[in-house]
């Protein structure tokens, strides 16, 4: 027996000596990261300018008529902090009283008497104060209402929202609408997971036609993993928003996530294929698309589970390397090479602009918020940077930027405003 502690607690000790050198190493580094925060005058003022363009209002910006859930999705925590609850309520109602009746959820609404984009606009006796429209392109709308319920309710701790009643159905019945609508209407067999048509990235602009937001008989429909990784987490919210429909819906998850990685993980690369199509791609047969790297899909898969933390330190070495290739001002960087001049009609679309390659804090940001969730400070700091000074620098939180950092866009784009503000304070909280 004395042989026996003689032989344990050296072991013992030495393990428990590179623990408390762990614990000692990671203190130090937020004592670092700390001090470096409280000398850099961008986040401070990031914050106050954030809290500042939050309270006039919900559209996405100031080029932006509508209130689009996609965005909505992106500020309504920052929205928390300046207005009522009732308030930011009563904006989700909207999207659900103009649900359609196979389950989808509208883009976004304006007053009735302002629509006029061109859009096909959708109306419902249930809200006749607002006149909705659908990007259909996209496959993100139902899953970013129910990640905004969510948040609601993370932020306010009013659980209320799941029992209101609008045409005869509680807001927890039609999230699960939502929800199926999805598995109903843009579900794959082929690769079991969601389709949407052919966009760069997170995007909502298809190649096919010159503004390119509307689905068409020349669409290139195909999966993503944006569009996925978007429903896993709306999944997750509303089975903790609803836990008695967990049974049901956890063997999607777990359908959903396998599928996830199987058929859009490039293992050898460490990265997601663009896109995997139904049937052809819209693109010329000797354009290779699998070179190119999405961002902020990637982002958003790290948020949905999907990668192990030595893939998203591999997702991170190479973001950076984007960057540095193209001298771009951020990781917010949508994507990396870019498409071709010509490849999409809609002419905003030239490379590395717009969502073809411009840098977006609207999606950089979330990449920080996973980055600090993982534990990578240091790396969530020095990336964070780029983004807080040009707020400070240019006076606002643009839309975008091109890669020589010139902003673009809208000048109190909210969204932006909202994941940069939420990466801040996640980071403070870390670092307390």
């Amino acid at each position: 027996m004395l042989h026996l502690k003689k032989t344990i607690f050296p072991v013992w000790g030495a393990a428990l000596l590179l623990v408390l050198a762990a614990c000692s190493s990671v203190n130090k580094e937020k004592e670092e990261l700390a001090e470096k925060i409280s000398s850099e005058t961008s986040i401070p003022f990031t914050k106050e300018k954030a809290l500042e363009i939050v309270k006039t209002g919900f559209n996405a910006g100031d080029s932006y008529g509508e209130v689009w859930i996609r965005d909505y999705n992106t500020f309504i925590e920052l929205s928390a902090e300046v207005f009522p609850a009732e308030v930011l309520k009563e904006n989700l109602l909207v999207f659900f009283r103009l649900q359609g009746e196979d389950g989808n959820i509208v883009d976004g609404f304006i007053p009735t008497e302002k629509a006029g984009a061109g859009y096909d606009y959708i109306y419902s006796d249930l809200e006749p104060r607002y006149a909705g429209h659908k990007n259909t392109v996209e496959t993100d709308q139902e899953s970013s209402l129910i990640q905004s319920v969510y948040k609601y309710i993370q932020a306010t701790g009013d659980q209320s929202i799941l029992d209101e009643e609008i045409g005869g159905r509680s807001v927890a019945q039609r999230m699960e609408d939502a929800l199926n609508f999805l598995l109903e209407e843009r579900y794959s067999e082929k690769y079991g997971l969601l389709w949407g048509a052919t966009t760069a990235d997170w995007g909502d602009v298809q190649p096919e036609h010159d503004w390119g937001v509307f689905l068409t008989d020349d669409s290139h429909l195909c999966v993503d993993i944006y569009d996925n990784a978007m429903f896993l987490i709306a999944i997750e919210n509303y089975m903790e928003m609803v836990p008695g429909k967990k049974a049901v819906w956890t063997e999607v998850h777990k359908k959903f996530a396998a599928n996830s990685r199987k058929v859009l993980w490039d293992e050898k690369n460490q990265k997601f294929y663009p896109h995997r199509y139904l049937d052809d791609s819209p693109f010329p047969n000797d354009f290779n698309e699998d070179q190119i790297f999405y961002h902020g899909g990637t982002a958003v898969a790290i948020e949905a589970g999907l990668l192990s933390k030595d893939e998203i330190q591999a997702s991170l070495m190479q973001m950076k390397a984007n960057v540095n290739a193209i001298g771009a001002g951020s990781i917010g960087l949508t994507l990396y090479p870019a498409y071709p001049e010509g490849f999409f009609k809609n002419k905003g679309m030239y490379p590395y602009g717009y969502q073809n390659g411009g840098d977006w804090t609207w999606f950089g940001a979330r990449m920080i918020q996973q980055l600090i969730r993982y534990g990578f400070l240091t790396d969530a700091y020095e990336q964070l940077l780029p983004m807080t000074r040009r707020v400070e620098e240019n006076n606002g939180f643009y839309e975008w930027y091109t890669v020589e950092n010139e902003p673009k866009g809208s000048g109190t784009f909210r969204g932006s405003a909202g994941v940069l503000y939420t990466a801040i304070e996640m980071l403070e909280d870390e670092l307390k």
